[in-house]
């Protein structure tokens, strides 16, 4: 599990586009990894369209949004175009990054338990320290949290 303090786990996923992040490609910046269970459903794309809409303010406080689901890179790049999303979308097919950050969990629904992402975002410095992680995200006024807790840093 980790926690404000921790050294983030080092991650390299595939993304949108056919490419690739890690979080040693982005030190020096702040990073917004959030965690979302599944492309183009209704909590995931207002999530995604918050973060989408705030992107100009996070701009200005050099932080980049990375999104990240088990959905494979093709289904990724359909959503991007669906919703104009100006960020990456990374996709941890084997669940690795999500259990590193503690967010591959076991859910309830309907009296039936199976295992998926909680929605979960973590705000990470420029050298790789977690300044805030929000966990059991709900959608509305997240995006704003996140922004000012990353002018804060």
């Amino acid at each position: 599990m980790v926690d404000v303090g921790d050294k983030a786990p080092d991650f390299s996923m595939a993304t949108d586009g056919g490419g690739t992040v890690s979080l040693a490609g982005l030190k020096g910046r702040k990073v917004v990894l959030y965690f979302y269970p599944k492309d183009d459903t209704p909590g995931c794309t207002k999530e995604a369209c918050a973060f989408r809409d705030s992107m100009p303010d996070f701009s200005g406080v050099d932080a980049e949004i990375i999104g990240v689901s088990k959905d494979p890179v093709a289904k990724h790049d359909k959503f991007k175009a669906k919703y104009d999303l100006p960020f990456t979308l990374a996709s941890d097919a084997e669940s690795d990054v999500c259990e590193r950050f503690g967010v591959w969990v076991e859910k309830n629904m309907y009296g039936k338990k199976y295992m998926g992402i909680e929605r979960a975002t973590f705000l990470i410095d420029g050298e790789g320290t977690v300044r805030h992680v929000w966990r059991k995200v709900k959608v509305p006024g997240h995006s704003e949290a996140v922004l000012e807790a990353a002018k804060a840093i």
